[in-house]
């Protein structure tokens, strides 16, 4: 399944008329954001901890540079290696890099939306490496054969009848409709992959630039498993995960759990100052840190900086009346929903996602549920823009008279009886709706009847009306 963010229009329309995909979106994203808003309720200073967990992000990017050297400082004395990867291909040369310094073939990885995003995996089968997701939903999409299509959730847009089958088809798993049996199986292969790998992998949801810790939440014991069982431990985080304080940390982590999965706290929190101590029984013997860049720094430096502010919770996802009708596929990226919308365009270049910032009503939806309230309307207004500004010379120019003329009275008054005319032609002596209009229009009429114009319009109502009549006031 190939991710190709400059099809959203055709990967909607079929979507669209997808009933399975319908029915598991309106659980899925109805339950999560239920829960979310019921978790929040409950805090009587919830708009305060929000704020103080935005300030914490905020205050963490205006110090980046110096945040993430104090980092690999940190992880550095603890015993750990750090490794700066300016791209995809960087990271990906860095992990191999490490698997072929330790001769190491077969591997287990914890959720990652970073690995997901440089497609690790399929770099590593290329390389003759077996890598296999230990995360339910992930390992499900792994035997799939396909993608990712929620940030916290990556099987959103499956039925739990879909996984059954899909177990029954490719794992010889005997029949059940029980979720509770379904899990037991995948338990039972996953525990030999954790029993057998040589190397773990993770991705990061904070690092700690005070104590250079790298932290991950899940619900699953699987990520606990990944990083402290094998030998080696390789962490590919993106360098904007970075906070300045345990004291942050403690309010994100208030965030986190509550935005993305409607709890007050994920069952495990796992943290990471580098390989284990001499005395210590558990842990890796080789940690690696991989501090991703990949596109990160032209974001930093760009006024769509506060974007980088993503705690990566989903909950904009959740709320999201597009996402929520289309699935996460359809964007084409591993970055869905509203600010897939926005992460996509700039990490792929405008012009190769230029459909994803007008995937939006701009009802404000998603603003209303990012806990650290990052203004992604705005920000895609302004994609919106950059994106016009880029059209080609006879759009502009089009655009360019459309806006004189609605500009001056007289031309404004003209177009609207030139528009009234054409358009009642179209609709015909009946006077019902257009279902074809000329050329570039056709645009809406694809989807949609156009109405035709008023016969009469509303600065001509007036005149008749109340023509010489003041509105009362003074």
């Amino acid at each position: 399944m190939e991710l190709n963010p400059s099809r959203f229009h055709e990967q909607a329309l079929i979507a669209l008329k997808d009933i399975t995909l319908q029915t598991a979106l309106d659980r899925g994203t109805t339950n999560a954001d239920v829960r979310r808003r019921a978790m929040f309720a409950e805090l009587p200073d919830a708009y305060d901890l929000r704020m103080q967990g935005r300030a914490a992000r905020l205050r963490a990017l205006d110090d980046l540079p110096d945040q993430l050297e104090q980092m690999e400082q940190k992880v550095t004395a603890s015993g750990g290696h750090v490794l700066w990867a300016a791209d995809a291909a960087e990271a990906q040369q860095h992990v191999l890099d490490i698997c072929r310094k330790h001769d190491l073939k077969r591997g287990v990885k914890a959720k990652s939306m970073a690995t997901e995003e440089i497609g690790l995996l399929p770099f590593l089968e290329a390389n003759q490496i077996e890598m296999v997701e230990s995360d339910l939903g992930e390992y499900i999409v792994q035997v799939d054969g396909s993608h990712p299509s929620h940030i916290v959730m990556p099987v959103m847009h499956m039925t739990k009848e879909q996984v059954r089958d899909l177990f029954k088809s490719k794992l010889g798993m005997p029949h059940t409709d029980d979720p509770a049996d379904m899990t037991q199986f995948a338990r039972t292969i996953l525990r030999k992959v954790f029993l057998e790998a040589d190397f773990g992998m993770s991705g990061g949801n904070f690092m700690i630039a005070e104590t250079g810790t790298v932290v991950i939440v899940t619900n699953e014991g699987n990520g606990r498993l990944s990083t402290t069982m094998p030998p080696v431990h390789i962490a590919v985080v993106g360098i904007e995960k970075i906070i300045p304080t345990w004291e942050d940390f403690a309010t994100l982590i208030q965030l986190l759990p509550r935005s993305g999965t409607g709890q007050r706290l994920t069952v495990y929190v796992n943290m990471f100052n580098g390989p284990a101590r001499s005395n210590e029984v558990d842990g890796s013997r080789d940690f690696y840190l991989v501090l991703l860049d990949n596109g990160r720094s032209n974001i930093y430096a760009s006024e769509y900086a506060e974007a980088l502010a993503c705690i990566r919770c989903g909950a904009c996802l959740n709320a999201c009346p597009v996402y929520g009708v289309v699935g996460g596929h359809a964007y084409g990226s591993v970055y869905s929903g509203p600010i897939g919308a926005v992460l996509t365009p700039l990490l792929k270049g405008k012009a190769n996602a230029a459909d994803l910032p007008f995937a939006s009503s701009l009802c404000g939806a998603c603003k209303e549920a990012c806990p650290v309230e990052i203004n992604i309307p705005d920000m895609l207004l302004r994609l919106r823009r950059d994106l016009q500004s880029e059209q080609d010379p006879a759009w502009q120019a089009g655009m360019k008279a459309w806006q004189f003329g609605m500009s001056h009275p007289l031309l404004y008054e003209i177009g609207g009886k030139v528009a009234n005319a054409a358009t009642q032609a179209l609709a015909g002596a009946s006077g019902g709706t257009i279902k074809e209009m000329p050329g570039p229009l056709a645009g809406w009429t694809d989807t949609r009847d156009f109405p035709p114009f008023a016969q009469q319009s509303f600065h001509q109502w007036w005149a008749t009306h109340r023509g010489g009549q003041n509105s009362g006031r003074s």
